[in-house]
C-alpha cells in the first residue's frame, strides 16, 4: 500500500465533484461525535442535515463542505446496515465526504475502467454507486463514488474506459441517495475483496486497522 500512496501523492490534484468550484471555496466539516454542535442540534433526517450543512457553508462563505475520513459518527445509528441487532456496530467513516446541496456533477479521479456499479438501496446505504479500477506503475487500486443519482448508472458497462476528469454521474438527492443530505462519498480501495458495486464505507473499531490499510485517506489524491 505504501507504494500506491507514494504514487498518488505525486499525482496532480483531482477534483471529483463540480470541478468549476475552487478549492478556496471548500470548507472543512466535522460530523464526529466529538462535535458538540452536532450533538446539541439533534439531527435526525436528511432535511435536518441539509439545513445544518447549508448554514455551515453560509457561515463560512463556502460552496462545498468536506471531511470525514476516520470520523466516529452517530449518523448511522438509524440504519440496520450499520447498527443491526446481534451484529457489531459500524460507526467509523473510511471515505471522504463532499457535501453540496445540489445535484452536482461527479467526475473520475483518474483514468481507468468501470469495475462495477449498482444501486445499494437500503436506508443509509450508498444508493447508486460506481467503482472505477485504476492502474499506476503496475499497481491496481479502485475509487468508489457513492450517493449518486439513478440516472448515473444508465448506459454504464463493466469495463468501460473513463478518462481523468470525465463526468461519470451526478449526485443523487434523498431518498434515492440512501436518504442523506446530498453529498459524494469518495473512497480509495486497494483490494475490492471480491465485492461488486459495493464496498464498506464505514467500519467498526475492531476492523479499523484492516480498513485503514486497504482504504487510505482519499485526500492523498484530492489534495484539498
Amino acid at each position: 500500500m505504501t507504494a500506491i500512496i507514494e504514487l498518488l501523492s505525486l499525482c496532480e490534484p483531482s477534483k471529483v465533484i463540480a470541478p468549476h468550484i475552487s478549492y478556496s471555496e471548500y470548507v472543512p466539516l466535522d460530523l464526529s461525535i466529538s462535535n458538540d454542535e452536532i450533538l446539541s442540534s439533534k439531527l435526525e433526517t436528511a432535511k435536518d442535515y441539509k439545513v445544518f450543512i447549508q448554514k455551515h457553508l453560509d457561515d463560512n462563505k463556502g460552496k462545498i463542505a468536506f471531511g470525514g475520513y476516520q470520523e466516529i459518527r452517530n449518523l448511522y445509528k438509524r440504519s440496520t446496515v450499520f447498527n443491526a441487532e446481534n451484529s457489531e456496530e459500524r460507526n467509523i467513516h473510511i471515505g471522504l465526504d463532499l457535501w453540496i446541496n445540489e445535484s452536482a456533477s461527479v467526475h473520475a479521479a483518474l483514468e481507468g475502467r468501470i469495475h462495477s456499479f449498482q444501486n445499494n438501496t437500503a436506508l443509509g446505504d450508498y444508493g447508486p454507486t460506481i467503482i472505477v479500477q485504476h492502474q499506476l506503475d503496475g499497481h491496481v487500486f479502485h475509487t468508489l463514488y457513492g450517493h449518486l443519482s439513478e440516472e448515473s448508472l444508465i448506459g454504464k458497462q463493466v469495463g468501460d474506459a473513463v478518462s481523468q476528469g470525465e463526468q461519470i454521474g451526478n449526485l443523487g438527492l434523498p431518498p434515492i441517495n440512501g436518504d442523506y443530505a446530498p453529498h459524494l462519498h469518495f473512497q480509495i480501495i486497494i483490494d475490492m475483496e471480491n465485492k461488486f458495486g459495493d464496498y464498506p464505507g464505514v467500519c467498526s473499531p475492531r476492523t479499523l486497522d484492516h480498513y485503514s490499510t486497504n482504504c487510505p485517506d482519499p485526500n492523498v489524491l484530492l489534495k484539498i
